[in-house]
């Protein structure tokens, strides 16, 4: 008997086949390709993620959250809409100062004295440092009203924390810094954590975001235009740029990194007007309608406390106090930053 018959497949169809598998093959390996990429990317960004997200969060330090507190608590959720602005206008100018510092390598200071000479730089350093000296004042008075909450006495905390700062600026390396500057970013969620607290009917939140409008009944138009001056002016503050250049060069971050520098200026913008808007969230949901005039923030930690309970009061100290301590810490950098790159000198944490 001959050999049985075998059956094949055609030609054709056993090429259209392998073809299919190699498709297949190759589609994997791109798409592995593309996860170990994004993945680099990925630890890439975190990298270089610090300044820009640093520089962001220390604008709302105590003077910051104070304003957000009797805006929350006079107006109500009627101002919302100036975060989104707010968050448009500080992200233009993060991304701008980022971009410098990663293609010039110097701060602001130094391109300021080398573009319109020393005059103009002796100018901007005596007014930095006289607007720092007063902001330093005012954060370490809201880092001591924070812990007096907790029975901590004021002559006990100035000090303490006074010392800290010194020891951090003066012995830690940038690195060591800019993780714990990083660390305290997350304090802020206590602000987060207290807005919810307050069970704060989310629908008007949502509406008073998309429906812009300065008029607040029995609130004064004054009243209503001078915080909304004032929240333009706690966002975007002259030491967050000089710190965030002059911190992205002495980071050493390439022209090759500038993209993931820009989104590290953007997340920062992002997060601090996320804070912001959470805090007056807060205040007004808890405070708004009461009749009780804030002058402080440490007097919003207190006033939400019979009203939201003690742990939103408690949450809403403890971010004062995070906030008081980075900005505390920041703006002696950045005066210091500042002055050595007016005279020439060398400059650096550490």
């Amino acid at each position: 008997m001959g050999d049985p018959v075998r059956r094949r497949l055609p030609v054709a169809p056993r090429i259209s086949v392998l073809a299919r598998l190699r498709d297949r093959i190759e589609q994997g390996e791109v798409l592995r390709l593309r996860s170990r990429f994004r993945r680099r990317r990925f630890f890439a960004f975190l990298a270089v993620l610090g300044p820009g997200l640093i520089a962001g969060i220390a604008g709302n330090d105590a003077g910051g959250i104070t304003t957000y507190s009797v805006m929350g608590a006079e107006t109500g959720y009627a101002l919302l809409w100036l975060f989104p602005i707010t968050l448009l206008m500080l992200a233009v100018v993060q991304e701008m100062a980022a971009s410098l510092g990663v293609v010039t390598g110097q701060g602001l200071s130094d391109l300021i004295r080398d573009s319109f000479g020393v005059r103009w730089t002796a100018f901007a350093m005596l007014v930095l440092l006289i607007a720092n000296l007063a902001n330093t004042v005012a954060n370490f008075a809201g880092a001591s009203a924070a812990l007096d909450i907790f029975g901590v006495p004021r002559l006990v905390t100035v000090p303490v924390v006074a010392v800290a700062i010194w020891a951090l600026v003066i012995f830690a390396s940038y690195r060591i810094l800019e993780r714990i500057f990083l660390s305290i970013s997350l304090i802020f969620l206590t602000y987060v954590i207290a807005a919810f607290l307050v069970r704060p009917d989310w629908g008007e939140v949502g509406a008073a975001i998309l429906s812009p409008s300065l008029s607040v009944p029995g609130v004064p138009i004054a009243t209503t235009l001078l915080l909304a001056v004032a929240v333009v002016g706690t966002t975007i503050t002259p030491y967050m740029q000089f710190y965030l250049q002059s911190a992205v060069a002495e980071k050493g971050i390439d022209e090759e990194e500038l993209r993931l520098e820009q989104a590290d200026a953007v997340v920062g913008a992002v997060w601090t007007n996320t804070v912001a808007l959470f805090i007056v969230v807060a205040t007004a949901g808890a405070l708004f309608g009461s009749g009780i005039a804030l002058e402080s923030a440490g007097q919003a930690a207190e006033a939400l406390r019979p009203v939201a309970g003690d742990l939103s009061g408690a949450l809403f100290a403890v971010g004062l106090f995070g906030a008081s301590v980075l900005a505390a810490t920041i703006m002696p950098i950045s005066t210091a930053y500042v002055i050595c790159e007016a005279f020439g000198w060398e400059s650096g944490v550490g």
